[in-house]
């Protein structure tokens, strides 16, 4: 595995913690009640500090060094390697929760190969405190897919409605492209289709347990790993890249 794709795979780990955390961010004021927005934000400020770490990680091989500031804030969309499942709105309250619930099993057992693999010691000390974490947040969004799913009749409809709109983009998790299998190959990823079993068990479990079903055959989407995303991430990344890029250099 060369810089290039260490850097790469790095910046994917980050992106995706980034984008979430951003998405999650904008629940702060809005959720239904004050303990679920504390919750969410508890969780956007995990990922966050994810992101940080890779990022800053994946900046130290570019030449010259990026910092985590300037990948965050100073890339334009087509440059962000993040899943697309993570750019999508957050809708109502129950599709920002499925969305979490299917990105979380996917998210925990990759931290959990990464934190034991030996490629890279800081990855590894980076993902061992992500398990910690992301084992709460996987608690937390099938604790309410399952009480929205076996709850009323609209709260079951509306969270049916949530997993049949994110079901096409969870392909993406597992699909592998030559920067996957480098870093596949090298040890430091999981292989992804032994992965995506394991997932696929996991939240099936839960999915049934909250007694709703599994789209079957949707058009799956991909595209997020190489910079090919939906509309929604250019207008997040407006929003959130304002400040650094109106006032460039401007420190706290």
């Amino acid at each position: 595995m060369t810089n290039i794709q260490f850097r790469e795979t790095l910046i994917r780990l980050g992106d995706d913690s980034l984008i979430l955390a951003q998405r999650l961010a904008e629940w702060c004021g809005h959720a239904p009640i004050l303990e679920e927005d504390i919750a969410l934000t508890n969780i956007a400020l995990d990922l966050l500090g994810r992101a940080q770490n890779y990022l800053k990680l994946a900046g130290e091989l570019f030449d010259p060094v990026k910092s985590d500031d300037d990948l965050a804030y100073h890339r334009d969309a087509g440059e962000f390697r993040n899943l697309l499942l993570l750019e999508q709105p957050n809708g109502h309250f129950g599709d920002t929760i499925c969305r979490q619930f299917l990105f979380d099993y996917f998210s925990l057992l990759r931290a959990e190969h990464l934190s034991s693999q030996t490629v890279n010691e800081y990855v590894a000390a980076i993902a061992a405190k992500a398990v910690k974490e992301i084992r709460y947040h996987a608690y937390y969004s099938s604790k309410w897919i399952k009480r929205l799913g076996d709850g009323t009749a609209e709260s079951h409809d509306k969270i049916q409605g949530s997993l049949d709109n994110l079901w096409k983009y969870t392909h993406e998790m597992f699909a592998v492209d030559d920067f996957d299998r480098a870093s596949i190959e090298a040890g430091l990823l999981p292989e992804l289709s032994e992965l995506k079993q394991v997932w696929a068990k996991r939240v099936g479990e839960v999915i049934s347990e909250a007694t709703l079903t599994i789209p079957s055959n949707p058009n799956m989407e991909i595209g997020g790993r190489q910079g090919e995303h939906t509309p929604h991430l250019a207008v997040m990344l407006e929003e959130m890249q304002v400040l650094p890029r109106t006032y460039p250099g401007t420190t706290w």
